[in-house]
């Protein structure tokens, strides 16, 4: 792949966005209304026929959770709810954007992508200079990349109808200060 372009699918996990993960009750209503699901599949598939490389960002911890910070409001009771365990079906993406060999598997215990993983690395080590974006939660991960994307000079491009919050007042929030920080565009108009 000769592309400095990479497509970024973060967190979506079969925990947070499978009809039988925790996420059941708040992501997966709001995703299926807003098509969120049929836009990030459209992305995959654009990025794929214009050989742009596909990363996947996953949160997830190590069975006895000794990355997951016992203080943290967004991940302090991961243990006690047996979420986001690394090896289980719950940190596996959700079959519809189902990994290809090869596509980097990039593990977070943080909300940032950036943050003590291996993204930096191998963004700079395939010449990656523009980053296009899609996930949940469009105020945690999301947010969270774009805003040190920018500030790590990469272009963002930010993938409004494949992302979600929690609650449509989470999204529409985040996507309300995110519009400074990246060219926002839906997975149809996408350009790769």
């Amino acid at each position: 792949m000769a592309s400095d372009t990479i497509l970024l699918v973060m967190d979506m996990l079969n925990d947070l966005v499978h009809p039988d993960g925790m996420g059941a009750r708040s992501y997966v209503p709001l995703m299926q209304e807003r098509g969120v699901y049929d836009a990030t599949e459209l992305a995959i598939k654009k990025a794929r026929a214009a050989s742009v490389m596909v990363g996947y960002v996953r949160v997830g911890f190590s069975p006895d959770y000794a990355e997951c910070p016992p203080g943290s409001p967004v991940f302090s009771k991961a243990r006690d709810n047996d979420v986001f365990k690394l090896g289980s079906w719950g940190t596996e993406v959700l079959s519809r954007f189902a990994p290809q060999p090869g596509d980097p598997d990039i593990i977070k215990h943080r909300v940032s992508p950036f943050y003590a993983t291996k993204l930096e690395p191998l963004l700079r080590a395939q010449g990656i200079r523009r980053l296009v974006l899609s996930g949940v939660s469009t105020n945690g991960v999301v947010s969270a990349a774009v805003r040190e994307g920018h500030d790590r000079d990469y272009e963002c491009v930010l993938l409004e109808d494949c992302c979600a919050g929690a609650t449509r007042e989470e999204h529409e929030h985040a996507m309300s200060g995110l519009r400074r920080y990246a060219q926002v565009v839906s997975a149809a108009d996408v350009s790769f």
